[in-house]
Order: structure tokens, then C-alpha cells, then sequence
């Protein structure tokens, strides 16, 4: 039967949760050690596949743990959001086209922080 709507999470709410359970851990957590601390329980096979696929994303790390793994935060929500971005632009042929259509989109308080985050001071560009 299924669960209704208002128990249902959003997309990648589960996978947020998960690391923000590691991250707040501060130490490697065992999938067992992460079901325990989130706030819903889950079946122990739902955890290990979330963190196994957090791990293939490169947004987990993780160390063997006797027979298993334990887990650990790597990146938080701007992290990963650069790593798609990376992901997005790394099968583009014309990764300057799209770079450009990018910034043309950009709002001048963005570009004013792109700027400065590329070691250009917005003041010294031309209007």
C-alpha cells in the first residue's frame, strides 16, 4: 500500500538527509549508525543504497569498516551543486557557447560575484 503524500519526501530528500546526518557526525558512520540517527527509520538495505550512490556521486567517502564501510561527508549543498555543473558541461562540445549563454543569463549582482570570484573587480568593467 503505498504511504500517502504527506509522508513522502521530495526529491533527493532522502539523500540531503542522509548527509546531513554524516556531516553533522563529524566521523565515518556505519549505514547501520546512520539509519539510527535519521529521523524516520529505514530498512537497512534503503540506507546502503543511498550511501553507496552518494559514494559513486563522489558526495560521500568511504573506508572499509570489517566487513563493510563506513561513511563520511565530503561536500555540502554548493559543493554538489558545482559537481553537476561540472558533470553538465564536461559532455558539451561547445563548452564556451554554453559558458557564455550561461553569464548572459547571469543577474548583474551574479556577475558582480562571478567577477570577483575570477579575480576581476566589477567596478573596472565597462557598463
Amino acid at each position: 500500500m503505498p504511504s500517502p503524500a504527506g509522508d513522502r519526501r521530495a526529491k533527493g530528500g532522502l539523500e540531503a538527509e542522509v548527509l546531513a546526518v554524516l556531516k553533522d557526525a563529524g566521523a565515518p558512520l556505519t549505514p547501520r549508525e546512520v539509519g539510527e540517527r535519521l529521523v524516520r527509520p529505514l530498512a537497512y538495505t534503503t540506507v546502503m543504497t543511498v550511501l553507496a550512490r552518494l559514494y559513486e556521486k563522489g558526495e560521500a567517502g568511504r573506508e572499509r569498516a570489517g566487513r563493510g564501510y563506513a561513511y563520511s561527508f565530503l561536500r555540502d549543498e554548493a559543493g554538489r551543486r558545482a559537481v553537476q555543473m561540472r558533470r553538465l558541461l564536461g559532455g558539451v562540445d561547445q563548452r564556451a557557447d554554453v559558458l557564455a549563454h550561461f553569464v548572459s543569463e547571469l543577474s548583474p549582482e551574479d556577475e558582480d560575484v562571478l567577477l570577483r570570484l575570477l579575480g576581476g573587480d566589477p567596478r573596472d568593467q565597462p557598463s
